[in-house]
Parts: structure tokens; sequence; C-alpha cells
């Protein structure tokens, strides 16, 4: 996220048609630390600057959100799987990795990499010995630049619903959007 200036947010504000009283509401904060705010007095802590930005993307029907994003059908193994069926899985769907599930919760993630990394007669062994950590969760609220975020640095982000999977997003889906 780009931290816009004072200046950003007033104009922003102002081009919506929205009073600083509205955007207070809608950002969860008070009137005068808006007015703070942009008269450069303050400077909010991130979390208030997102909500605030959060708040003027919603006014401009701008924001993406994970819900938007995902894919609803997860391809995904269990821990007692064998590895071998979820490389065959893999090969199968065309993915290089996939979350492990247990009763519809992330409980890890094995790859390509992870059967390399096992060594030999892998195929029988089950999917938890051969497992890395569970993809990142989010929920469905969360934001693109959220999941951006968790994607520069894990290869999936798994999106959650009260503990239990809802949904998929990877890089391929944020560049598809992008473009």
């Amino acid at each position: 996220m780009d931290l816009p200036t004072p200046q950003d947010l007033r104009e922003r504000r102002n081009a919506l048609g929205l009073t600083q009283s509205a955007l207070a509401e809608a950002a969860g904060v008070s009137q005068p630390l808006i007015a703070r705010i942009e008269g450069g007095d303050v400077d909010p802590r991130l979390s208030t600057l997102r909500r605030i930005v959060n708040a003027l993307e919603e006014a401009e029907g701008e924001v993406v959100r994970a819900r938007d994003l995902m894919h609803e059908t997860v391809i995904s193994v269990a821990p007692d799987d064998a590895a071998g069926e979820a490389v065959a899985l893999m090969e199968r769907e065309a993915y290089s990795q996939l979350p492990v599930l247990q009763n519809g919760v992330p409980v890890g993630s094995i790859s390509q990499g992870d059967i390399v990394h096992a060594g030999e007669n892998v195929g029988e062994l089950p999917v938890s010995e051969v497992m890395s950590e569970s993809f990142p969760t989010v929920a469905p609220e969360a934001t693109v630049d959220e999941l951006r975020n968790l994607l520069d640095h894990y290869k999936a982000v798994m999106v959650t619903d009260g503990g239990e999977t809802v949904g998929i997003i990877t890089e391929a889906d944020i560049a598809a959007h992008l473009s």
C-alpha cells in the first residue's frame, strides 16, 4: 500500500463528495482525527491509515476482496494420504503444490520440492511426514493489498471462514485480476 499524504486524503475525500464526518464514520474513527490528519497535525498509526484508505476505496467501489478472487474449489490432500497420491494429483491437475487439509482446516502444504527433498521411496509415506508449513490464511474480506503482501512470500493463500477453508488464491489469480 502506498502511503497517502494528508493532501492526498483530503483530495480523495473531496472528490468523492464525502464530509470528514462521513469518512470518519466509515473508517471507525473520529471526525476531529480526520481533520487533524488532513491538516498534517497528526501522524496516524498504520492501522488507522489503512482503515481510512479502505473506507475511501469502499466509497469509490474499488475494493477487491479475497472472496472476489478466490477459487472455491480447493484441490487438496489430507495428512494421512500417501505422498504418491499427492504427486499423482499434482500431475493430473498441473499444480506444483497443494494445500493439506484435515476436516477442512489447513494443516500444511506439499510441493514437488518437498517430494524431491524427501528422498527415495517417498510414495508410500503419509503426506504428514513430507509436508511443509501451511499457506497463510485470510478472511474472505481481506483486501487485494493484503493478499499481494502475503503472496510476495508464499505460493498461495488460503481463504478461511470460521477456521474452515472456503477458497484458495495464488499469484496467478492476482495477475489475472490486474490484467
